[in-house]
């Protein structure tokens, strides 16, 4: 190789990994500043020049049973992808040019000819695990190791399972799948098993999406779920009862707190855990949930109240606790005194006290709101209000000058008033302490990279019976590399405030139905969960099927909507 220096430390890597040798690395030094300076653009000058195909395997679906026909561990090892046959070849993807070890072992499992085909080794990447499986190359490592069989719960030693699980191979997987589901942004892991397999799905954006794993997972089950209850420090041995446990890595130098819940099934224990990223950084500011400024102002008018209950209602995954934690991100100084209790504490914010609810210790929310009112609070956050006896709590602290905080589990804001009274707290006394109630759901947001115009007769069918989506240019899911292909990347709040009103007080005190109350309400100016998602609709951010999945069904939409 000459004295002429290499166009990039890219390249003198690429030379070290045998992708690039050292005459390719001196011809791309002598072109006068024009090197390619990424992996794609050195690639692409690569198979121009040995006359080779390139492709990013965006729109690229290999041939299963083309796939089928090479072992799964000379594929990892080699990073390579067989793609389909064509004209008698087998096109192969590598990223690695001069890789004739590679393809020679190969060779010997097709009588065909090999085509190498150039694409960037992230994408090579992203494809093998995607048809390979999550831990493809662990769970090859496994079916390798002499006299290693994890067989049914039923017939396995417990100190054989427990010798097992502690194998590096299987920590190695379970590290694999918690590394991978915190990388795409998930909230739960769910691990089901049924009789021929082993499903592994993750919740991302709020849908469950199947993850690919190779087939000879089932194996391996109780291998897997008995590492997870090592992690979690639940008993092994019993496998007849529910156990509930929790697990705490750092990733970066951030933790993350998940929680894990292990259920016997038919064929098996299943296995969910919730991700819980902890950290202040992580919280958005009132400006970041991207309310509608009417819903922004009456929030912020209910923060700088001096005393009252203030409530967020949804289902569980609603982001209810990254409203309020952005609530009290905004009141958080040093005058006033703000404490939590959780379950668990899901993030940790500077200069909040937190407490962490444990049943098995008797700290359940009743008794650390009593405790907590005797440490001079200004501010109170109750996780969850689940019972009487945390409910008439919660309203006697507000009445005794505390700005109470909490959840509730109601499908509308108005119907947080009759659920407190269902509940056993006195109307009289809901009256005098709530000052609000914001009912939310979360919809996904449309991909910024990919989405496109809708023009499609289901949705021209909306634009006519609903009058707030007349007239507005409305935007549809497609798919790309940045999204995994589902066109959405990322949530966003819908968001149904009711600010407490006379009214609203007189219609709660003789009796009325969440009905009269909500009919009150919005007669002075609330907008309920669908009117907000037309807004995000109108804005470009999510589709009129988001926003219909997590709000109502059609029909009430078009009632409500389409006067």
């Amino acid at each position: 190789m000459t004295d002429a220096p290499l166009p990039s430390e890219l390249a003198a890597r690429m030379v070290e990994s045998r992708q690039l040798s050292a005459l390719d690395a001196d011809a791309l030094a002598r072109l006068n500043g024009t090197a390619p300076e990424s992996e794609e653009e050195i690639l692409r000058w690569l198979a121009g020049e040995y006359g080779l195909e390139y492709t990013t395997l965006d729109n690229v679906e290999p041939d299963r049973d083309i796939l089928a026909r090479f072992p799964a561990r000379i594929l990892l090892r080699e990073e390579m992808l067989p793609l389909r046959q064509i004209d008698g070849h087998v096109e192969v993807a590598l990223s690695r040019l001069f890789a004739a070890p590679g393809l020679d072992s190969l060779k010997g499992f097709t009588d065909l000819k090999l085509r190498p085909i150039l694409a960037p080794s992230t994408a090579l990447q992203r494809e093998i695990k995607k048809h390979l499986g999550v831990g493809a190359d662990t769970l090859n490592l496994l079916e390798q190791e002499e006299g290693f069989q994890v067989v049914a719960d039923d017939r396995q030693d417990d100190g054989d399972l427990d010798k097992a699980a502690e194998d590096a191979s299987i920590i190695r997987f379970v590290n694999q799948i918690l590394g991978d589901a915190l990388s795409l942004r998930t909230s739960d892991i769910h691990v089901e098993p049924f009789e021929h397999e082993l499903r592994i799905r993750y919740r991302i954006d709020g849908l469950l999406q199947e993850v690919p794993v190779p087939g000879q997972i089932k194996r391996f089950q109780p291998a897997i779920v008995s590492r997870i209850k090592i992690l979690s420090n639940l008993n092994i041995a019993e496998k007849r009862v529910p156990q509930d446990g929790r697990i705490k890595i750092r990733v970066k130098g951030a933790d993350v707190d998940i929680r894990v819940s292990v259920i016997p099934m038919l064929h098996g224990e299943a296995v969910v855990m919730r991700l819980l990223r902890q950290g202040g950084s992580s919280v958005p500011g009132l400006a970041g949930l991207n309310m509608a400024e009417r819903e922004q102002k009456l929030f912020e008018r209910v923060l700088d109240m001096p005393h009252g209950i203030a409530l967020v209602t949804g289902p569980t995954g609603s982001g209810k606790t990254t409203t309020l934690y952005s609530a009290l991100g905004q009141i958080n100084d040093a005058v006033r005194k703000i404490i939590t209790i959780e379950d668990p504490v899901e993030y940790q914010i500077k200069g909040i006290n937190q407490i962490q609810v444990s049943e098995k210790a008797g700290m359940t929310f009743a008794r650390g709101l009593r405790a907590i009112l005797r440490h001079d609070p200004d501010v109170v956050l109750v996780g969850e209000i689940r019972d009487q006896e945390t409910a008439q709590i919660a309203v006697q602290a507000s009445l005794t000058g505390h700005m109470v905080f909490s959840t509730l589990h109601t499908n509308d804001a108005p119907g947080a008033l009759t659920r407190l009274v269902d509940m056993g707290v006195e109307p009289y006394l809901v009256a005098s302490s709530l000052e609000a109630v914001m009912a939310q759901r979360l919809v996904r947001k449309l991909c910024p990279d990919c989405k496109k115009r809708d023009e499609t007769v289901r949705t021209r069918e909306l634009q006519a019976n609903i009058s707030a989506l007349r007239d507005l240019e409305i935007f549809a899911a497609v798919g790309c590399k940045s999204c995994r292909m589902t066109g959405f990347a990322g949530r966003q709040g819908v968001f149904e405030l009711m600010g407490m009103s006379p009214g609203i007080r007189q219609v709660l005190l003789r009796g009325g139905s969440s009905l009269e109350v909500k009919e009150v309400a919005r007669k002075e100016g609330m907008r309920t969960l669908i009117e907000d998602g037309w807004r995000l609709v109108r804005e470009g951010i999510t589709t009129p099927s988001e926003v219909l999945r997590v709000s109502k069904d059609e029909d009430a939409a078009m009632t409500e909507s389409g006067k």
